[in-house]
């Protein structure tokens, strides 16, 4: 028997049914009459109630049709819906009795146009790449580690969550800087652009992270947005692209400067690890005061060395010497002296002798008068000899301390030496320009550096 047969009979055969009676057969009649339907449409008048259920109207240009989709349904779908949204449905035809509206059961739902969006995927991706937007030569070099990280993402998405969890872990002194931006919709694409270049044109952090969580070809579509992508290439500040999962890839992953497969990729590639560093800066610690107490004592060993040389070697020692010398040399002229006058007075008494043995006053007297004229002669030659001397002596003291280094030190002089060493400096050409020195004053020691040459030409 026809499924249709109930409205088949003959025009004198009446038969009244009720508006839910006519409501039923009818709905029977489209269970029974047409199968499962794929079906392409834009969503509108999406409701939500507390049941679970979702129902909405599926439209084209021309036309629209109820849908429904109930709560079992509606748990597997792997995205959110929302009005505007392009999907492509698989329901069966019913009716909805109370209402004598047909309407679609919907058993299965997926996005519509991911096969138009991954083509125009592949077509911006071969121009991008025939511009050179992807070469490896544009790419920059990340910061290791950036001291501040700027963040172009949702503010209350997983991503940042996922960010700053791994940053409180690694590193939880680094600065973070968010750019709050929509990453899915219409509005997501020129959001992120503007967000790149303020953070471009600022200036204020050493790195950007540019991404959200995982989703489909077409929640991911503001990152194969040819302006995000030429706006990441411009940026001159680096760039790391987060975007969604390991297994998503997008235009902006190709043109960033690195890829991470996550958002936490992302945050521990920029963020040095605490607890290395900070064993690294336990053992470089170490490692300089060993160092320090080993230069020290070498150094306290040097100093000790030259100071026992320059007490060997003072001039203060070689003045003392000749100080010294000079007084034997005193004494000794003070007992020629004594012996030569009393060479003298023996000669004279013994002339005198000889006179009085002879006896003759005429001749006493005369040899009086020369013995008494040999005896101021002698007087004068031994005070104008003990005058030369004394006069030599001087003269050799006042030679000695002229050429002492201390008087010469004394009298504003100085001896410069190299900043190491005790070699003694003596044209401006034996050391360079930035080349410490040592300038030993009279008193005191002078440490500087040569800031110019003049070679007295």
């Amino acid at each position: 028997m026809s499924c249709y047969a109930p409205f088949m009979e003959s025009p004198d055969a009446r038969h009244v049914y009720s508006v839910s009676a006519l409501n039923e057969t009818v709905r029977g009649v489209l269970d029974q009459a047409l199968p499962l339907v794929w079906v392409e449409g834009e969503i509108s008048n999406l409701a939500r109630p507390r049941s679970g259920h979702l129902y909405f109207t599926l439209k084209d240009a021309n036309a629209q049709v109820r849908c429904a989709l109930f709560r079992n349904r509606a748990l597997r779908l792997r995205t959110s819906l929302a009005n505007g949204d392009q999907v492509r449905l698989r329901a069966r035809i019913g009716l909805y009795a109370p209402r004598g509206e047909y309407q679609l059961i919907a058993e299965h739902l997926e996005p519509a146009g991911d096969g138009a969006l991954q083509r125009a995927f592949a077509e911006l991706r071969a121009r991008l790449e025939h511009e050179g937007l992807f070469d490896p030569a544009h790419k920059r070099a990340l910061p290791t580690p950036a001291r501040r990280i700027g963040v172009i993402t949702s503010p209350t998405g997983a991503a940042i969550r996922d960010i700053v969890s791994v940053l409180r872990r690694r590193f939880p002194g680094l600065p973070i800087l968010i750019y709050p931006v929509a990453v899915q919709g219409v509005q997501a694409a020129p959001a992120i652009v503007e967000a790149i270049r303020t953070a471009d044109q600022r200036h204020e952090v050493d790195a950007l992270i540019v991404g959200r969580g995982g989703g489909s070809l077409e929640d991911l579509q503001a990152f194969n947005d040819e302006t995000v992508a030429r706006a990441i290439h411009d940026c001159r500040l680096p760039v790391v692209s987060a975007v969604g999962h390991e297994v998503d890839f997008t235009i902006a992953d190709l043109v960033a400067d690195e890829r991470a497969a996550t958002p936490s990729a992302a945050a521990e590639r920029l963020s040095p690890d605490g607890e290395a560093l900070a064993r690294r800066l336990q053992q470089a610690q170490t490692r300089l005061g060993k160092g320090t107490a080993r230069r020290l004592a070498e150094r306290r060993e040097r100093v000790e060395r030259l100071s026992r040389r320059l007490e060997a070697q003072h001039p203060g020692r070689r003045l003392r010497d000749r100080s010294q010398r000079l007084d034997e040399l005193d004494q000794r002229l003070g007992r020629a002296m004594t012996r030569r006058m009393a060479e003298r007075s023996r000669q004279v008494a013994r002339a005198r002798q000889r006179l009085h043995a002879q006896d003759p006053a005429p001749r006493i007297q005369r040899l009086r008068a020369i013995t008494e004229q040999y005896q101021r002669s002698l007087e004068r030659g031994v005070r104008a000899h003990v005058a030369r001397e004394r006069t030599r002596v001087e003269a050799q003291a006042r030679t000695l301390e002229s050429l002492s280094p201390l008087g010469t030190l004394a009298r504003g002089y100085a001896i410069v030496q190299p900043g190491t060493g005790d070699a003694v400096i003596h044209r401006a050409a034996e050391v360079a320009v930035g080349d410490p020195i040592r300038a030993r004053l009279g008193e005191g020691t002078l440490i500087a550096r040569v800031e110019e040459h003049d070679n007295g030409g």
